[in-house]
């Protein structure tokens, strides 16, 4: 029903097992702070301080999104940190009230934008930093906010590498435009930006890891393309034919002008009966039908993708694509195929 379409995912590349095994860590990540925390905490009476609010925040991003530039150890660990020590300066500055409390928010922000620590939890450490009074010391950011945020990125360092999975994760690094060497109809990294500032979008990934995760969706098309490709869509039309009759010279003068390896050997009806190119005409005759080849030939219908053993396996160099009376309709050469593929190349 379209009404239980609200509840999918909405986010790519995860499944349940991932889902699964991220809620076990995150409750493991957050107990083992907490206890920590609690056996260090001096005063026991201040319990409710032993594992902050926040953390429950930063659990989600570092078990579930790992790959989140956001979730890195720096904005982990600084982004908390950083902003519980906003919110303890303006607890020390002013009372609490409405404005204290978007003043911390809206600094903390600032703060961890300019240190390159951008931390969405560290909105809610910094109102926690706040909360805590007046009377809070100076401390209070690094324990237990900073021992908190240090243990959970321990958890979650010895989880993922448990698994299988690179963390801290290194974003793929982003490519220099290469307009020379890149196919004109492909996207360069300028593209990728100019898009997400026209959209107005501010992607949670990084620019090379979109770039290389774009580039994998575009060799994926390609290949399914490679498969879907027919002749009828690869081939240069307006084939040059001779008959059995024509001169070997003539024939030689034709390849050469014209700067093709085949030609098309054709009856009194105009159906394909052979093929002549330069390495016949080596051999002396006095007419083409003497010395001609058997011609390569498809239907216009063939997958182009099955003339390609043809052309490495058999030393094939023209396709001819016939019709239905095998009238020679087209060509697929190397070249066409060599064109195809080169789409593919960055």
């Amino acid at each position: 029903m379209p009404s239980f379409q609200l509840f999918r995912p909405i986010l790519a590349g995860a499944t349940l097992k991932d889902r699964a095994l991220a809620c076990i860590a995150a409750a493991i990540g957050i107990g083992v702070s907490a206890l920590l925390v609690g056996i260090l905490a001096p005063d026991s009476a201040h319990h409710f301080l032993w594992i902050v609010p926040p953390m429950g925040a930063s659990a989600v991003l570092l078990f579930a999104v790992p790959a989140s530039p956001m979730a890195q150890p720096w904005p982990a660990i600084g982004g908390n940190v950083i902003s519980a020590l906003v919110g303890v300066i303006i607890a020390h500055l002013m009372p609490q009230s409405f404005l204290a409390a978007g003043l911390a928010v809206g600094l903390a922000i600032g703060a961890m934008s300019l240190l390159r620590c951008l931390h969405p939890p560290g909105g809610a450490a910094a109102l926690v930093g706040l909360f805590a009074g007046a009377s809070t010391s100076f401390l209070f950011p690094l324990l237990p906010v900073g021992l908190n945020a240090v243990v959970l990125v321990a958890c979650a360092y010895a989880y993922h590498r448990l698994c299988g999975r690179a963390y801290p994760h290194v974003p793929s690094p982003a490519k220099p435009a290469a307009p020379a060497a890149t196919a004109p109809w492909t996207f360069r990294p300028g593209d990728i930006a100019a898009t997400l500032e026209e959209a107005g979008l501010a992607l949670d990934v990084a620019p090379g890891d979109l770039e290389e995760l774009l580039r994998q969706v575009e060799r994926r098309a390609l290949v399914r393309a490679y498969h879907e490709l027919r002749c009828t869509d690869l081939m240069t039309s307006g084939v040059l034919s001779v008959t059995r009759e024509t001169l070997p010279g003539t024939a030689r003068d034709l390849l050469v002008e014209r700067d093709i390896r085949r030609l098309a050997v054709v009856d009194e009806d105009g159906r394909l009966i052979g093929a002549i190119g330069l390495r016949e005409l080596v051999q002396p005759a006095d007419r083409i039908g003497a010395i001609m080849s058997p011609a390569a030939e498809a239907t216009p219908d063939t997958p182009a993708i099955e003339l390609l053993p043809r052309f490495a396996q058999d030393r094939i160099h023209a396709v001819f694509i016939t019709d239905a009376e095998g009238r020679p309709v087209g060509v697929v050469t190397e070249a066409d195929w060599l064109n195809v593929l080169t789409r593919g190349m960055k």
